[in-house]
């Protein structure tokens, strides 16, 4: 059982080093990214949440 379990950490050690880690301005792009689309759903879904308040407010 121990061999199993040092066996296993070898091989992702060994595929660790096979990742492509991005560059440092690579990172930064698509962080900006994501969080630019993180406040464009928050404000859609603040703007479907108004609409669906005033329809109701109308219905009832």
């Amino acid at each position: 059982m121990k061999e199993k379990i040092i066996n296993f950490f070898q091989d992702v050690i060994k595929e660790m080093r096979k990742v492509t880690w991005p560059t440092k301005a690579e990172l930064l792009e698509s962080t900006k990214i994501v969080i630019v689309v993180c406040i464009v759903l928050a404000l859609f879904t603040y703007v479907i949440d108004i609409i669906i308040n005033q329809v109701f407010k109308g219905i009832f």
